[in-house]
Parts: C-alpha cells; sequence; structure tokens
C-alpha cells in the first residue's frame, strides 16, 4: 500500500508539473497541446487506476483472504495498466524536444515509481498458497 501511495502522490504531483510545464513554455495549440492535453490525461488515468488498486488492495483480507487471489489479479492488472498509461504519456510529442524534454525525466521518474509498485504486488501476491497441479 506505501508503495501504490508514494506512486499516486508522485504521479499527481508530475500531472500538475506537465501542465504548468506547458503554460510556461506559452504551448496554447497545435500538436504539442494536444499531447501535453494527452499527457495529463494519462496520468490522471493511471492515478485513478492506481486509486483502485489501493482500494482493492484493502479488500484482499491479506494472504489468508478467501478471494485474494481474485483482488490481487484486479490490484496487478491496475497497476499495470497505470504503468502503461505512464509510458503512453510521452507518444503523442514525437520529435517535439523543446516541451518533451522537461516532461520526460518526470514521467520516467514515476514510471519507475510504478513499476516498483507493481513488483511489490506482483511479491505480495506470490504470498498466497496455491494449490499444486498434478
Amino acid at each position: 500500500m506505501a508503495a501504490l501511495s508514494v506512486t499516486i502522490s508522485r504521479t499527481r504531483s508530475s500531472a500538475s508539473f506537465v501542465k504548468n510545464m506547458s503554460k510556461a513554455r506559452g504551448v496554447r495549440k497545435g500538436r504539442e497541446w494536444r499531447a501535453v492535453q494527452d499527457c495529463v490525461e494519462n496520468m490522471g488515468d493511471s492515478v485513478e487506476r492506481l486509486r483502485q488498486s489501493v482500494r482493492e488492495l484493502g479488500r484482499s483480507g491479506g494472504p489468508a483472504g478467501e478471494d485474494f487471489v481474485w483482488h490481487m489479479s484486479n490490484v496487478q492488472t491496475w497497476v499495470s495498466a497505470a504503468l502503461t498509461d505512464d509510458n503512453t504519456c510521452l507518444d503523442g510529442f514525437g520529435a517535439s524536444a523543446s516541451v518533451k524534454g522537461g516532461i520526460k525525466d518526470r514521467v520516467l521518474r514515476v514510471a519507475q515509481l510504478t513499476s516498483n509498485a507493481l513488483a511489490f504486488v506482483n511479491r505480495f501476491a506470490s504470498t498466497h498458497p496455491t494449490p499444486q497441479t498434478p
């Protein structure tokens, strides 16, 4: 939960940075403006998926919970989708280095945090005993 919470906070902060940076650089129209808007939207989607994951993790009841596998599968799916949102944030910028340069570092840091959170989730999910197959 801690890894997910930190990731939510950093993603929110980075989305705000991206939005404010576009205003400071005078990006008001055209391809760069649409790319920034898409990036902010993707990061917002990422935050929502991470929030869903925190709620779902709270419902899992820990490794002893009856529906643990179901809940953890949901969490793994949503955190993975959040990572995809982070990675697609930069897609719309193309070769536009003027805006992309400042944004790229922030988004990559968020993607790394999300990836780390997914690794923790996967590790936690593996704590549940699964039936042996013959």
